[in-house]
């Protein structure tokens, strides 16, 4: 099923003793928001790895992991979101590039308490 495909194409090596939050759609935020003020407070930098989840306490770092590529990144929770219909989270541009999600805009991506 598509669940063990994900995990398959994960290296346990790279994750290990990361714990598993959640899968699904990830998009990302740039330059529209850069300098403006986060929900944590913090002015938002579209050059920073940060992220904004709906309810995981601010300074909360994950891990943010494309299946697709294998690719993977380190965030900060600084900010709430994703403010539409069924996405998980939403990362800064800086983020996105890292895990290959900047050119299609949304991806599927496995989070992992970091």
């Amino acid at each position: 099923d598509q669940a063990r495909l994900q995990e398959a194409e994960m290296d346990p090596d790279e994750d290990a003793g990361e714990q598993e939050i959640a899968r699904g759609l990830a998009s990302w935020y740039g330059q529209k928001f850069h300098g403006r003020r986060t929900a944590s407070g913090e002015r938002f930098d579209m050059n920073d790895l940060t992220a904004a989840h709906p309810n995981l306490p601010f300074g909360t770092r994950l891990t943010v992991h494309n299946p697709r590529n294998g690719r993977s990144v380190t965030v900060r929770v600084n900010d709430r979101g994703p403010h539409t219909g069924r996405r998980i989270i939403d990362l800064s541009r800086a983020a996105a590039k890292a895990i290959g999600l900047v050119g299609v805009g949304t991806g599927t991506v496995v989070l992992l308490r970091a």
